[in-house]
C-alpha cells in the first residue's frame, strides 16, 4: 500500500527516530515496528506513533513487555499490537 502523500516527510521522520533511538534494544524495537506496520497507517496512528517516540525507551520497553500499563492515551490496538510484536524472531 502507497503511503499518502501529505505523511511522507512525517512517515520519513518517524522511520528516522524509530530506527536512531540510542540503544539496539530501542532501535530494533521502534524501527521494526514501523517497518512492518507503517504502510496502513492514517493520520491518527502515525499521530499515536509520533506520540510514543516522545516517551522513554524505558517506559516504552516496559510496556511492550508487559511490565507497566501505558498511560491511557496510548492504550488501544496499537498498543496491543506493539505487545504481541515478536521481537525475538527479528
Amino acid at each position: 500500500m502507497a503511503e499518502p502523500a501529505h505523511l511522507s516527510p512525517r512517515l520519513a521522520r518517524a522511520k528516522f527516530r524509530a530506527w536512531h533511538r540510542g540503544t539496539r534494544e530501542a532501535d530494533y524495537m521502534f524501527g521494526c515496528y514501523f517497518d512492518t506496520f507503517h504502510t496502513a497507517w492514517d493520520e491518527a496512528a502515525l499521530a499515536w506513533f509520533e506520540a510514543l517516540l516522545e516517551e522513554e525507551d524505558v517506559d516504552v520497553l516496559a510496556w511492550a513487555l508487559g511490565t507497566a500499563e501505558p498511560p491511557v492515551r496510548l492504550q488501544g490496538g496499537q498498543m496491543d499490537a506493539l505487545r504481541k510484536f515478536d521481537y525475538v524472531s527479528i
